[in-house]
């Protein structure tokens, strides 16, 4: 499947999807948010994907948000639509059943730091900076942002963050726990591929069900997300890559898992 904006790699067990449209910062219009359901898609259907990782063109931006323009001749209607066309798109990625790496190479503002917050993990460029400034345009967070930066770096913060609209740089969204790592600029995309080769390795499974229990489990009162947990570990346990997982540790060799 071929993209206009977008640029889909394939290296293995891991797979690159780069956000490309340069020339407006990779911001994210209309079309650029359909084909990145379409590529979504194609990458959870495919057993041989078993890590992504999601960057922008050039060394500017990651994503610096969506299209003003379109969003400037929106009417109320086109405007819910338009969140929640957004919303689907973002909610595919955070529950793909694969480990997705935003690798943050730049501005990621608004739908961008939106797109990285949908993200399973996040490394920073140390040149990033990241924010959610709808305020300052007179409208919020459509695409999530006040969901999931809520979740992630807790109400106080992500309040402070939101209604101010300002920008963090790396340094302080690794401090917020907005980011899990911070590299030098140069040295990002290796990091995002080694990191990417490394979840590529473990129980394809094992870390579908991990997801699902956190995520699902957050939206859960305790006891409710205990009793999902035990589902999930009996579910696995009946897995080819447990027996194999259990089998090479007892005789201390590397496992090599299947995904079944």
């Amino acid at each position: 499947m071929s993209f206009d904006n977008l640029l889909l790699e394939r290296d293995g067990a891991v797979a690159v999807l780069t956000i490309s449209r340069p020339q407006v910062l990779n911001a994210l219009d209309t079309s650029t948010i359909d084909q990145l359901r379409r590529a979504v898609l194609e990458l959870k259907h495919d057993r041989g994907v078993r890590a992504v990782v999601i960057t922008g063109a050039g060394e500017k931006s990651f994503v610096a948000g969506a299209d003003i323009n379109e969003l400037a001749r929106q009417s109320p209607a086109q405007g819910k639509e338009h969140a929640l066309r957004g919303q689907h798109v973002f909610d595919l990625i955070e529950n793909m059943g694969t480990p997705v790496i935003a690798a943050i190479n730049g501005f990621a503002l608004g739908g961008g730091c939106e797109l990285a917050l949908a993200c399973t993990l996040r490394l920073a460029a140390d040149t990033a900076r990241i924010g959610q400034p709808e305020i300052n345009l007179g409208i919020i967070p459509g695409y999530g942002g006040t969901q999931r930066l809520s979740r992630l770096i807790g109400k106080g913060a992500a309040l402070e963050l939101l209604l101010s609209g300002r920008q963090v740089t790396a340094s302080e969204a690794l401090q917020l726990g907005l980011v899990n790592a911070v590299v030098p600029a140069a040295e990002l995309m290796t990091a995002a591929r080694r990191l990417a080769g490394e979840l590529a390795s473990k129980a394809p499974v094992a870390a579908q069900y991990i997801i699902e229990a956190v995520n699902r489990g957050l939206e859960m009162s305790f006891d409710k997300a205990q009793f999902l947990e035990a589902t999930l570990f009996g579910l696995v346990a009946s897995t080819e890559d447990m027996r194999e997982g259990t089998s090479a540790f007892l005789e201390k060799r590397k496992p090599e898992f299947k995904g079944r």
